[in-house]
Formats: C-alpha cells, sequence, structure tokens
C-alpha cells in the first residue's frame, strides 16, 4: 500500500516546531555562553545553528520525498550504503538515544536538587542520585504497562505546558529586570574553536528537524508546500529561541549565563522570587521526566525493528500480551541510560558524547541525497520536493557538521579514553551485525 499524501503545509509546519522544540532551551544557553565566552559568539552561534538546521531540514525532506517507505535512517542507509553500515550507524544512533536521554534527565536534576538533597550532594553526585533513581522509577512504571504509562505521560506533559505559561508570564514584568551580571569568562581557546564547541550545544537543542525524512511521501502538492513549512517552522523556532536566549541575557548577562545551568528557574527566581524559583523547577522537572518516559517507551521499538530483520536476537521481539510492554528491549535500553550515567555524571560532558554520534550520523545520512538523486532520477517528474539552490544547501549542513565533529574530537585529546569508547561503539554494533546475520543464516539453512 503506498503512501497517500494528506498533510497540507500548516500541518507540516506544526510537526516541524513540535520535532524541534525540547527541553534543551531550558539548559544548553549555559553551555553555549561557556564556550562562546561572548556575546557575539553566543548570539552568532544560535544564528548560524538555525540557519544550518534550515538546510538540514530541507535536505532531509528531499530524501524522504524520494524514499518515503523508509520509515527513517535504517534503510536509507542500507539502500544508499550497506547493510553492515546501515546497521553500525544506527547501532550507534539507539545508544546515542540513551545518552540523550540520560543527558535530559541530568537537567531535570539539576534543577530539583536543592529541594531534595541535604547541602553535602549539591554536587555532581548528588545530581547522579537523583538521575538514576529518576529513570529507575519511570522504569517500574512503564513495566506496569503501556495503558500505565500513557497516563503518566499525559500527567507529566501538563508540566511541561504549565511552564511556557509561566514564562510568557515573564514578559509582563520585564521592568522588574535587575542589572544584569557583567562577569565572564575569559577565551581558554582560539574564536574559532569556541565558536566550533558552542554549536555543539546550539545543534543539540535544534535537534529534532531530522525526522521530517518520514514526512516527504505525505504532503499535499510537496514542491511547494515542503520548502514554504519547512521554512516557516524553522523561523519560528529560529525566532522563539533568540527571544528566550535574549531574556536569559538580559536578566542574567553572559557571566550570569556562565554560572547558572537551572536557567529557566533561575531567571523566573529573579522576575518573581524564591516561589516563582520552585514552582519553574518542579515543572521543569515534570517535563524531563515525560520525555524520559516518552523515550523509555518508544526506543524499544527500534530494537524490535531490528530483531525482525535478523539482526538482532528475537528476545527483542518480544511482548508481554497483557502489558504491551517489549520487557527486554526496554529493560536493555534503561540499562544503556544507566550504564552511560555511571561514567558521565555532568550535562556539558555527556552532550559531547550525544553530538559526537549524531554530527558523525546526521552528516552521513545526509550524503544520501547525491546516491538518491542518480537512483531516483525518474521521481524528478512527478510532484516531490526537491532542494533548490543543490548541492549548496546539503554541503553547509554536511560541512557545518563535521566542523562540529572535528572541534568535539579536538576536545577528546584531553579525555583520550573518550575518544576510544566512541570508536568501540561503533566496532560493537558490526560485531553485532555480522554475528546475527551468520545466525539468521544458519537459521535459514536448517529451514
Amino acid at each position: 500500500m503506498s503512501i497517500k499524501p494528506r498533510l497540507n503545509r500548516f500541518d507540516l509546519t506544526m510537526i516541524v516546531i513540535s520535532l524541534v522544540i525540547g527541553m534543551g532551551i531550558f539548559a544548553t544557553p549555559a553551555d553555549v555562553a561557556n564556550e562562546a565566552g561572548g556575546p557575539w559568539i553566543f548570539f552568532g552561534a544560535w544564528i548560524f545553528g538555525g540557519l544550518v538546521t534550515l538546510c538540514g531540514a530541507l535536505t532531509f525532506a528531499e530524501i524522504g520525498s524520494r524514499y518515503p517507505n523508509t520509515g527513517g535512517f535504517y534503510k536509507v542507509y542500507s539502500y544508499c550504503y550497506h547493510p553492515a553500515f546501515a546497521f553500525m550507524i544506527n547501532w550507534v544512533l539507539v545508544i546515542s538515544n540513551a545518552a540523550s536521554v540520560a543527558a535530559v534527565a541530568l537537567i531535570g536534576s539539576d534543577y530539583i536538587r536543592p529541594f531534595l538533597l541535604p547541602a553535602s550532594l549539591q554536587n555532581a553526585t548528588g545530581t547522579r542520585i537523583i538521575t538514576i533513581a529518576s529513570v529507575l522509577i519511570l522504569y517500574v512504571i512503564n513495566f506496569l504497562g503501556i495503558k500505565m504509562s500513557a497516563r503518566v505521560q499525559n500527567l507529566l506533559i501538563t508540566f511541561k505546558i504549565g511552564l511556557i505559561l509561566l514564562i510568557c508570564l515573564a514578559v509582563f514584568k520585564s521592568e522588574a529586570y535587575p542589572a544584569a551580571v557583567t562577569v565572564t569568562h575569559s577565551f581558554s581557546t582560539n574564536k574559532i574553536t569556541a565558536f566550533g564547541l558552542s554549536l555543539v550545544a546550539v545543534f543539540f537543542t535544534y535537534g529534532g528537524y531530522q525526522q521530517t525524512i518520514n514526512f516527504g511521501g505525505d504532503i499535499i502538492n510537496a514542491k511547494s508546500n515542503i520548502p514554504k513549512a519547512i521554512a516557516l517552522g524553522i523561523s519560528v523556532v529560529i525566532f522563539l529561541y533568540l527571544a528566550v536566549n535574549f531574556a536569559y541575557f538580559k536578566v542574567l548577562g553572559i557571566g550570569g549565563l556562565q554560572h547558572t545551568p537551572a536557567l529557566a528557574a533561575k531567571m523566573m527566581g529573579v522576575l518573581f522570587g524564591p516561589t516563582g524559583y520552585k514552582i519553574t523547577s518542579l515543572l521543569l522537572f515534570g517535563g524531563v521526566l515525560a520525555y524520559v518516559n516518552v523515550n523509555v517507551l518508544a526506543n524499544p521499538r527500534v530494537y524490535y525493528a531490528m530483531a525482525e530483520d535478523g539482526i538482532l536476537p528475537p528476545i527483542f521481539k518480544k511482548v508481554n500480551e497483557k502489558t504491551q510492554v517489549q520487557e527486554f528491549g526496554m529493560s536493555f535500553f534503561v540499562a544503556a541510560t544507566l550504564v552511560i550515567l555511571f561514567f558521565v555524571d555532568t550535562f556539558s560532558n555527556m552532550l559531547k558524547y550525544v553530538m559526537f554520534f549524531d554530527t558523525i550520523g546526521l552528516s552521513v545520512a545526509a550524503l544520501t541525497i547525491f546516491s538518491l538523486r542518480k537512483k531516483t532520477k525518474h521521481l524528478d517528474k512527478r510532484e516531490i520536493y526537491t532542494i533548490g539552490w543543490f548541492p549548496l544547501v546539503p554541503l553547509i549542513f554536511i560541512l557545518a557538521y563535521w566542523f562540529v565533529t572535528i572541534n568535539i574530537f579536538i576536545t577528546f585529546k584531553e579525555n583520550p579514553y573518550a575518544a576510544l569508547i566512541c570508536l568501540a561503539c561503533y566496532a560493537l554494533g558490526l560485531g553485532i551485525y555480522y554475528l546475527g546475520a551468520r545466525k539468521q543464516k544458519g537459521s535459514d539453512k536448517t529451514e
């Protein structure tokens, strides 16, 4: 059954905005400020990151148009490269998803830590304790059944909506802004490196647009509506992110940004006092739990698809008939998240691991556009979306991501084991593929 276009321009615009705006904007500006060292690089990174994101979203939209039955990255890689390479990259992206969940959970723990733990645990250890406890509680809830998980998700998402509404109220108290903190960190690196490292957190915050790959065949009048919807959606995101960052900057100053991980709560505390700080912290923690919960529920589905292809063992697609829970798959994902938390205990360090994998994975995925254009030349006469300014648009995206990858790799020199861990993850994925393929081949022969 072929995909029929059903989504209009407004639908795709809302999808793009929803895919991009997550929890990162409530924490990553602190990391950007620390790497930037000054307001020009700080705001420049957010603007440049938005433009690169636009190029990436348009690129993945054409990939989705030319190969609409992929359902994601796995088969695009397989079609354009090799199944082994496809599995290796997607395996690492699955691990990266676990790291991303751990990173976002650390954000929430930073917000809630002052209210839960004594002074002796107001440190990285305290953050790790809260994070691990939160993940385990959600794991137990999800284990009880998909219905229970859905009810908890509905409750937690209201916290995120409440937080957004609360921050909007800050506009009406703009006259209460105090003098901003002006103390800044001096540059520890040259400006080019500072800019590159600033983009690590920026690209994490702009992430999600790559899922437009799944909607290329669903858009009515794709040639016209896709570029307009994506351009409008990303423009809205850029505007909102710049507005929020300007508010942070005006309230806290670049120095305040550098020293404040719990940005949203700190800003609300400045505007509305201790009560505003506490309410915002609780709401944001609820929003973080919503993100963690939905990922604990959704990511095992990726393992299910890989197990269906015979690459992962059959146990990964085993589902409890009563609760509809992938008990082993979910346990594996939670275990991966907890293992990562034992090795990395700060959001900034976690971010580098996540983005190292993502920048490689997404840039290599974007390269498939050149192969797809040759393999699907017959589609050019149909109503599919094709990028204007080709090949400049995808090249801007790919080169920008490689620039960030190189800068992350440079920072890994301070910790050589970090680079080895990343490379070992790729090697492990390759080994799992060939082991699974060999077993699958053996079972086919016996049948």
